[in-house]
């Protein structure tokens, strides 16, 4: 019989701020990765993106500035076969604020800044690559009002 395929949904956010991105280093998988997560039942992807995002990079006053789109990702894992469709967003900080991270979260990611060309070098899979290269696009076309900020420490 054929293995059936798990399936779910996630919402990531990209964050930019001042020309760099916030990526999270997972070393018990030597990955490096965009912050996502599962949506809940009843959860909107954006709003699955938002509480995703800030749990895992640690900021709090998250802000959506566009859609990236919807992408799915087909991989097999620990001998299971999955299929995960991903809604990322483009976010803003509109503070450095942060957030309590679960201590799943805290134990497993460690958020860094890196400028936006490295984060494409750096992130271990085609697709999240994909992914910032929308969001680099997107951001560049964004009004200065909504890209200035300070950048973070």
């Amino acid at each position: 019989m054929a293995q059936s395929r798990v399936r779910y949904v996630t919402g990531g956010g990209v964050i930019i701020r001042a020309g760099r991105v916030l990526l999270l280093d997972r070393p018990s998988r030597q990955e490096i990765r965009l912050p996502k997560g599962h949506v809940e039942p009843g959860e909107a992807p954006r709003a699955a993106a938002l509480r995703e995002t800030a749990e895992e990079a640690g900021y709090a006053d998250l802000r959506i500035l566009r859609e990236l789109g919807v992408s799915d990702v087909k991989y097999a894992y620990q001998g299971r076969k999955y299929r995960r469709t991903e809604h990322y967003f483009l976010m803003g900080l509109a503070s450095l604020r942060q957030a309590p991270r679960p201590d799943a979260d805290r134990n497993q990611f460690r958020p860094f800044w890196t400028p936006l060309d490295q984060g494409l070098e750096l992130l271990t899979f085609q697709a999240e690559r994909r992914v910032l290269e929308k969001a680099i696009a997107a951001w560049r076309v964004l009004p200065a009002r909504e890209r200035k900020s300070k950048p973070p420490a």
